[in-house]
């Protein structure tokens, strides 16, 4: 085995994380950040981009000290997706707040091109349902509130990406704007079919091609560091960009459909590989999974907006220091006594894409004690969860034999084995929860010309052990709250 190593970053909306890996799988070491997110409004979700770029070059700097940093072949990158950052393309500067995935500030534009009839175009282009998730109408928003915004952009002045491109952008110094084509595939400007950004998307959103990344392959080798932007010697390429769900996916080693991977992050995104392009009819998401060299695979996804923030939130409500602390008072009791949570706190995301609702508590008495509203919370996070994998199975067609799971949630082994009982199958959790670093990693070795070996091992398998009258019991509980929520 020879000793190189790739540096993989992972930009999530929480953390901010790299670790060093080498051809194993191995993590030789790895930093982390914390990141903060603002909430300037109901519905509206930031981030400040250069806090983004602070945070990754201080990961990046820690692990270049590391006496192994000498065996650095590659960066990679994987990062919160559907996250928008528009820049001076002279200063590079950027000209706003990142407006982040969770965001809802475009809603009523989103209403108003279904209303306009335009929701089958965007559908048939880029297999996505019209949502402010998507980063189309959040750069339309941004160069609406930008002194000249469109004709800056369309001259080239104005650069927009999502956060692979604003992350490579800088390591390079801002020679190189570009990004893959997973991230690519989720702005909503993309057509998933000739693999090229659509004019009539971007005209329908108002957003000039101009000041979109070049769409490459995510092995690809999109740029080089140079010297004084990290600690980094001058030098050192980008080997591999890929959305951090779809890294996930490749670092579960799915490289054939039949498999479904959730990583259960501040939202929790499932995803299937899928045999040729797909237009969901159950509320889910066609997209594509990754591209190697001249070869794209396609995948299904179902995105929850509000999954492990859930039980940070209740957290918070209850006064308690941490989720870990929530998760262990929602154990005290052996069910939530009739309560049922339902975290639509930035509204409904898969499969049910409703930006209008809210959180709901339902079921609450004078028994009500806050063990009963953790456990609840907890709950949320896998009853969320299984709506997708039905409807999932739903678009498929065929019956799914399990979930590999991934993200820091799924640390929790009370929620995994919850998850588990509620959808009557298996679960396989592995034994890192930065699967979407490791896959990262795994596409930059694949650049490389180079192959990662390692995966699978120290897996934790959870098996079903509820009763299938208690499991339909608590769905029963679920839809019903469901159905008075969206009514």
């Amino acid at each position: 085995m020879d000793n190189t190593l790739v540096l993989a970053i992972d930009q999530g909306t929480t953390n901010t994380k790299a670790l060093l890996v080498d051809r194993s799988g191995a993590v030789i070491a790895s930093a982390s950040r914390p990141m903060t997110v603002d909430y300037p409004q109901p519905g509206w979700a930031e981030q400040s981009a250069d806090a983004i770029w602070t945070a990754v070059r201080a990961v990046v700097d820690e692990l270049a000290a590391h006496p192994r940093a000498p065996d650095i072949a590659a960066l990679a990158v994987s990062n919160q997706r559907e996250s928008i950052v528009v820049w001076d393309a002279a200063t590079g500067k950027p000209l706003a707040p990142c407006v982040i995935w969770q965001c809802r500030r475009t809603a009523a534009v989103c209403e108003a091109l279904i209303a306009a009839g335009h929701g089958d175009l965007v559908e048939s282009r880029t297999g996505l349902g019209i949502n402010p998730l998507f980063p189309a109408s959040k750069i339309a928003w941004l160069l609406d509130r930008i002194p000249d915004g469109r004709a800056r952009a369309a001259a080239g002045a104005i650069r927009a990406g999502t956060i692979d491109s604003w992350l490579l952008w800088n390591f390079t110094g801002g020679v190189v704007h570009a990004t893959d084509h997973s991230n690519a595939s989720r702005t909503q400007l993309f057509d998933t079919e000739t693999l090229a950004w659509s004019d009539d998307l971007c005209d329908l959103f108002g957003v000039p091609k101009a000041m979109l990344a070049e769409v490459k392959s995510s092995d690809s080798r999109f740029g080089a560091t140079v010297a004084d932007v990290t600690a980094l010697p001058a030098g050192i390429p980008v080997h591999g960009m890929i959305g951090d769900s779809h890294a996930a996916l490749f670092g579960h080693g799915v490289r054939k459909p039949g498999t479904v991977k959730a990583t259960y992050g501040t939202g929790t995104s499932l995803m299937s590989l899928v045999p040729k392009r797909v237009r969901s009819r159950h509320g889910l998401s066609g997209t594509i999974a990754w591209s190697l060299g001249d070869q794209v695979w396609h995948a299904l996804e179902g995105n929850i907006s509000v999954s492990g923030q859930t039980v940070a939130f209740m957290a918070s409500l209850l006064g308690l220091k941490d989720a870990g602390a929530l998760a262990d008072l929602a154990m005290t009791v052996p069910s939530s006594n009739g309560v049922t949570f339902i975290p639509a706190l930035v509204g409904l995301g898969a499969p049910h894409w409703r930006n209008d609702v809210r959180g709901e508590i339902s079921g609450l008495t004078l028994g009500t004690e806050p063990a009963h509203l953790a456990r609840a919370a907890v709950e949320a996070v896998a009853f969320q969860v299984a709506d997708v994998f039905a409807a999932m199975e739903a678009d498929i067609g065929t019956p799914l034999s399990g979930l590999s799971v991934d993200g820091g949630a799924s640390r929790n082994d009370f929620l995994m084995q919850f998850q588990a009982d509620i959808l009557g199958r298996p679960l396989n959790r592995g034994k890192f929860p930065e699967v979407s670093a490791l896959g990262a990693a795994s596409v930059a070795f694949h650049g490389l010309g180079l192959a990662m070996t390692g995966g699978g091992e120290g897996q934790t398998r959870f098996v079903p052990t509820m009763p299938d009258e208690t499991r339909e019991a608590h769905l029963a509980g679920w839809r019903k709250a469901m159905v008075h929520l969206l009514a």
